[in-house]
């Protein structure tokens, strides 16, 4: 009788990851994570090129600098934010990046403004539409991903501050020293971008930060419609903490800290790991930041999962990486003999036992920002490979 050769194994299709935040943090993330992304339309995922879809979903609440003043004079939403992600997302930062990027530092009117923010409001009123203004800014730039406001409403931010104070507006709120006690939307209903929900929706992995706590990442999660879709999300949810604290809005705060605001915000869960670092920075970084007011973020909390009331986070600490071969997916960041072992356990709301992960690698955050969105990159590569096995 004769044998039946196998089926040829189908092609990965590749994996979708939701990138939420704002500020640097996000577009540093992106800039590592591009380097992953399947090159072509009809290119297979590889291990090299594992990401098929690339989605960040940037917070519009920024009301200082160029964009503050474009979104004042012309009543358009804050372009800055994704100016950033635009350029980190870019396939050639070496010119176009640096063209967006360009500060004009003469000329009234303009000083102060970035080209890439004046070309974002210039076609938002061409085309009548700011999606499709950084639909077609993004074809100029040959992204590698998609990028899309958190929501289309004119939206601002207001904290309520532990003296009794309220403070409106991300600037002002920034500015404030005073400790955060709580943070809103204003208004306070706004509805997301549908593409938005979407990507949610069919994300692989959805990662959250790194960034300011309460002006990058908690005003995406404020949208009541993009918390609800990640709490019902089946995909792994990773926040990754700071390496520092910001000066007027985590002063003092330790990683348990930034984790209790987001679960006094978001009454549901939304994070099933969390990724910190605790390789002591540099002494010439620790001492610019400190100049700042900011100190490292310390990790209070220990390498296993821990739970309170509704919620369960796997921690998961960083470790520095050793000089090694980049032959390997990721050796230079995964050492077994280096890196301690880590245990992570998904659970649900209701703290059912879903998945139980076991990874013996660590990564570390390079203080180096080109480094630390490598790292980063490499890292989310390792979950992918650890979720695509586990599924």
């Amino acid at each position: 009788m004769k044998k039946s050769s196998p089926k040829p194994k189908a092609p990965h299709r590749g994996f979708r990851i939701v990138a939420l935040g704002g500020g640097t943090g996000l577009s540093t993330l992106l800039r590592g994570l591009k380097e992953h992304v399947i090159r072509r339309a009809d290119e297979h995922a590889a291990p090299e090129h594992p990401i098929a879809d690339l989605a960040a979903i940037v917070t519009v609440t920024d009301d200082g600098g160029s964009s503050g003043r474009l979104r004042r004079e012309n009543r358009i939403l804050p372009p800055g934010d994704i100016r950033n992600c635009m350029v980190a997302l870019s396939k050639d930062e070496a010119l176009l990046g640096r063209l967006f990027q360009y500060r004009f530092h003469a000329g009234r009117g303009l000083v102060g403004h970035n080209f890439g923010n004046l070309f974002l409001a210039a076609l938002t009123h061409v085309t009548g539409d700011f999606t499709e203004a950084i639909r077609v800014s993004s074809k100029v730039l040959a992204i590698r991903g998609r990028i899309f406001p958190s929501t289309l409403s004119n939206v601002h931010l207001v904290a309520t501050l532990e003296n009794g104070r309220t403070v409106h507006g991300e600037t002002r709120i920034t500015a404030s020293r005073a400790p955060i006690k709580r943070i809103r939307l204003s208004p306070r209903q706004v509805r997301p971008l549908p593409l938005v929900i979407d990507a949610i929706k069919h994300a692989d992995l959805i990662l959250l930060g790194p960034g300011s706590l309460y002006t990058s990442i908690l005003p995406n999660l404020l949208i009541p419609e993009i918390a609800n879709s990640i709490a019902k999300s089946k995909a792994p949810r990773v926040y990754i903490a700071n390496l520092m604290t910001q000066p007027g809005e985590t002063s003092g705060y330790a990683l348990a800290d930034h984790l209790r605001a987001i679960q006094k915000h978001v009454s549901r869960r939304v994070i099933d790991w969390v990724v910190a670092n605790r390789q002591p920075v540099s002494p010439d970084v620790a001492r610019r930041y400190r100049a700042q007011g900011a100190e490292p973020v310390v990790i209070d909390l220990p390498d296993s999962t821990i739970s309170s009331k509704n919620t369960a986070y796997s921690v998961t600490t960083l470790a520095a990486s050793p000089a090694s071969s980049s032959k390997n997916f990721c050796s230079p960041l995964f050492e077994p003999d280096f890196a301690p072992s880590l245990v992570g356990r998904r659970f649900s709301s209701q703290h059912r036992h879903r998945r139980f992960w076991k990874c013996k690698h660590a990564v570390a955050f390079c203080d180096d920002l080109g480094r630390q969105s490598r790292d980063t990159a490499c890292f989310v590569r390792f979950l992918l490979a650890r979720v695509s096995t586990s599924c």
